[in-house]
């Protein structure tokens, strides 16, 4: 099983957790009790957010995947959209997990359908208790995240499918897929 944290993770980490100690023996010069404790606190605020802000960081350098070969089929029989393709790692560091987010757009704006109800809707504050259920207005975009693969090891590829919903009133719907790793 892989883990989350590739060695790069735990250096950076066990570097922070020195330069707060370091910063915490220092502050303990300070006869005023007040100031330290603000000393302590400030320190172990600024350094919990650098390290959560680094990992960050380290994860979009450290784990890197691809998508390939990815192609899409409308199954009409109970409208949905599976999608198809391999995710491969592409980094010197294992990935325990990879999330495919897919969004289908129905008809997105452009110049020839373009007008003032499409852009602003009015309502009032009260609208929901007017709302009747048949009365629901037709969402124009499907969201939906994809676990496609766990314990990625170096230069791994893996097949994956996935299903979402198709609404049935989608035209000329845009299909946006993005791959997330961590």
């Amino acid at each position: 099983m892989i883990s989350y944290f590739t060695i790069v993770h735990k250096i950076t980490l066990v570097i922070f957790f020195v330069i707060f100690i370091i910063l915490l023996i220092l502050s303990f010069k300070e006869t005023r009790k007040k100031v330290l404790v603000a000393m302590i606190f400030s320190n172990f605020l600024v350094i919990s957010v650098l390290s959560v802000f680094s990992m960050f960081v380290l994860d979009k350098y450290t784990k890197k995947a691809r998508l390939e070969n990815v192609s899409q089929s409308r199954i009409l029989l109970n409208e949905s959209l599976v999608l198809y393709g391999r995710v491969r790692n592409i980094g010197n560091f294992g990935i325990s997990k990879c999330f495919l987010h897919v969004k289908l757009v129905n008809d997105a704006i452009n110049s020839k359908n373009l007008n003032g109800s499409t852009l602003y809707k009015p309502t009032s504050g009260l609208s929901f208790l007017t709302n009747k259920i048949g009365n629901e207005e037709k969402k124009s975009t499907v969201e939906k995240d994809f676990l496609i693969a766990r314990n990625l090891k170096v230069r791994e590829l893996r097949n994956f499918s996935a299903s979402m919903r198709y609404p049935s009133y989608f035209k000329k719907p845009r299909l946006i897929y993005k791959l997330h790793c961590r």
